[in-house]
């Protein structure tokens, strides 16, 4: 089995074909086995950590809603984050999934008070009059575009998104655009998957 982290970058499909004019990850300067595919996905308009593995176990349990696997995310919004609208996403809010409304989880929210990741490429349109802020967001479910519904919805749009963890694998240094390998042992470890 094989087992690879890439640091996503913005615009890039979570897929090796490319599609629409997309960027896909076949472009990193990077040979991958032929039979690898991503767990999960992340948006083109989102960055950050994805797992590429042939492993479909893994691939399982990491994606079974059931598994309930932690997904940490650093979140730029538009505007100054509240502590009212942090306790919001903490308790679980509805959202539009599908057509229906959904009750997000109980979740994890606070104002990020790390190093700011460097300026995207294109970077995130600026307006003057109107501040921006981060914060970190851990969730254990994944519908399509959560994170940013969950944002919107306490009046935080979110400017960009990056997956910085799932579970206790991170991103650590790895640079953008980049790939490393990992063990099965090390990633069944850092995901909490019980072989």
């Amino acid at each position: 089995m094989d087992y690879f982290l890439i640091h996503k970058p913005y615009g890039m499909l979570s897929q090796f074909t490319r599609e629409g004019g997309h960027l896909a990850l076949s472009d990193l300067e990077f040979s991958f086995p032929k039979n690898v595919y991503s767990v999960g996905r992340l948006d083109q308009d989102s960055e950050g950590l994805l797992i590429i593995t042939n492993d479909n176990l893994l691939r399982q349990k990491l994606t079974d809603p059931k598994s309930e696997k932690t997904k940490t995310y650093l979140v730029q919004v538009d505007g100054q984050i509240t502590d009212e609208a942090l306790k919001l996403l903490e308790k679980g809010l509805k959202i539009k999934h599908k057509g229906k409304t959904y009750q997000t989880l109980p979740a994890k929210a606070d104002h990020f008070k790390g190093e700011i990741p460097e300026e995207r490429d294109p970077p995130v349109r600026f307006r003057k009059n109107i501040p921006t802020s981060w914060l970190t967001l851990s969730i254990g479910e994944g519908k399509n575009r959560q994170v940013r519904k969950m944002t919107a919805a306490v009046g935080f749009p979110t400017l960009r998104l990056i997956r910085i963890g799932i579970e206790n694998l991170n991103l650590e240094n790895l640079p953008l655009g980049k790939v490393k390998k990992l063990s099965k042992e090390e990633i069944y470890r850092s995901c909490r998957i019980k072989r």
